[in-house]
């Protein structure tokens, strides 16, 4: 098993390859994001990780971007290639394939997707 020593590492993407992601592109997607960080030489800012399930399998395939705390859903090749021409290394993000990003509140909905809203997690002590 590897150990990589992530010093000077600028992003972490986490790419989501559950069952609902993988059957709608998230291994192409997987690929397509692994192939660029590596055809543009930027393994050492930017890490990526394959994951199970996300929770959002009707946004599939998904990906998350740290430390920004930035989801993208719908993630095709062509989107995940962007994240990493785009995202990572300026801080552009693709407006339309944001579900969440993070602020000071925690997780905020994008307004301009057409996202579902999804279920709350029940909240211990209340039935």
């Amino acid at each position: 098993m590897t150990t990589w020593n992530l010093k000077g590492t600028k992003h972490h993407v986490f790419i989501c390859n559950g069952s609902s992601c993988m059957r709608k592109g998230g291994e192409e997607a997987t690929q397509a994001i692994r192939n660029e960080i590596a055809n543009l030489d930027l393994d050492t800012l930017f890490h990526r990780t394959r994951t199970r399930c996300n929770g959002r399998c009707k946004d599939a395939p998904v990906a998350i971007v740290y430390p920004d705390g930035t989801w993208y859903k719908e993630v095709t090749p062509e989107v995940g290639s962007k994240i990493v021409k785009q995202h990572l290394p300026g801080g552009c993000l693709l407006e339309d394939h944001i579900i969440y990003q993070y602020d000071q509140e925690g997780f905020v909905p994008s307004e301009r997707t057409e996202c579902i809203e999804g279920i709350s997690k029940p909240v211990k002590g209340r039935v």
